[in-house]
C-alpha cells in the first residue's frame, strides 16, 4: 500500500514536495467550503445536509493534498472517496430536496449513476488520463442544470455553470500527461483549481433550490 505512484506531469521523483503546485492548489476546495458555509449561513440554510456537503469539500481537499504530497496507495483512497461521497450526495440531496423527487426515483438515479460509474472507470486508464471516470458525473450536474434552469430556481444558470465549468478542468486534467514535454508543470493543478469552484456553484446552487422548495411547502 507505500508503493510510490507516478501519474501526473508535476511529479518526476518520490518525495513531499515533489507535487508543490498540485499539492497547494487544493486550498482551493477549503476556500470553496468556506464561502459555500458562508453562503449557506447567510440564507440561513444551513443544514445536516448541506453541512454534510461542505464537510466533504474540505475532505475533498485535504484528501488529495495527502495524495499529492505522499503519493502512495492508500493516499490515493484518501483523494478518491471523499471526491465519490461528495458526489452520491450531492446528487441524493439534489434530487430529494430539490427537485422532491420520491425515494424510489432517488435510488433509481444512485443506482443508475453507480452503475454508470461502475461501467466508465473499466475504461483503459489511458484513455483521457483515466478521466472518463467522471463522465458520470458531469451527465448528472448537466442534467441536474437543465432542470434548474428550465423549473426558475434562484440562479437559474449556476448548476449548468458548474458542469461548463466541469467539462473544462476535465479537459486539463485529460491533456496533463500530454502536456509534459511542453509544459514540465503539467495542467492537473488547473483541475484542482476549476473544480473548487465547480463545487462551490453545485453546493450553492443546491443551498438555493432545496431551500426555495422547503419554503413553497410551507
Amino acid at each position: 500500500m507505500s508503493d510510490y505512484i507516478d501519474i501526473y506531469c508535476e511529479r518526476l521523483a518520490p518525495g513531499l514536495w515533489a507535487e508543490p503546485l498540485n499539492a497547494v492548489t487544493n486550498l482551493s476546495f477549503i476556500i470553496a467550503a468556506f464561502f459555500a458555509y458562508k453562503f449557506a449561513k447567510d440564507r440561513k440554510a444551513i443544514t445536516q445536509h448541506s453541512a454534510l456537503l461542505i464537510f466533504l469539500m474540505c475532505a475533498i481537499g485535504v484528501g488529495s493534498t495527502l495524495f499529492h504530497t505522499f503519493a502512495t496507495k492508500l493516499t490515493q483512497l484518501s483523494d478518491v472517496l471523499p471526491i465519490l461521497f461528495y458526489q452520491i450526495a450531492f446528487i441524493w440531496f439534489y434530487s430529494l430536496h430539490a427537485i422532491r423527487l420520491n425515494l424510489l426515483k432517488t435510488a433509481a438515479l444512485f443506482i443508475l449513476f453507480m452503475v454508470m460509474t461502475v461501467l466508465s472507470e473499466m475504461a483503459p486508464s489511458h484513455i483521457l488520463n483515466g478521466s472518463l471516470g467522471y463522465a458520470p458525473s458531469i451527465t448528472f450536474l448537466l442534467g441536474f442544470g437543465l432542470w434548474h434552469y428550465k423549473s426558475k430556481q434562484e440562479q437559474p444558470f449556476i448548476l449548468l455553470l458548474a458542469g461548463l465549468t466541469f467539462a473544462v478542468s476535465l479537459t486539463f486534467r485529460s491533456i496533463d500527461m500530454a502536456m509534459c514535454e511542453t509544459l514540465e508543470i503539467g495542467t492537473h493543478f488547473l483541475w484542482h483549481v476549476l473544480n473548487g469552484c465547480v463545487l462551490y456553484l453545485a453546493t450553492r446552487g443546491y443551498v438555493n433550490a432545496a431551500k426555495t422548495q422547503s419554503a413553497n411547502e410551507v
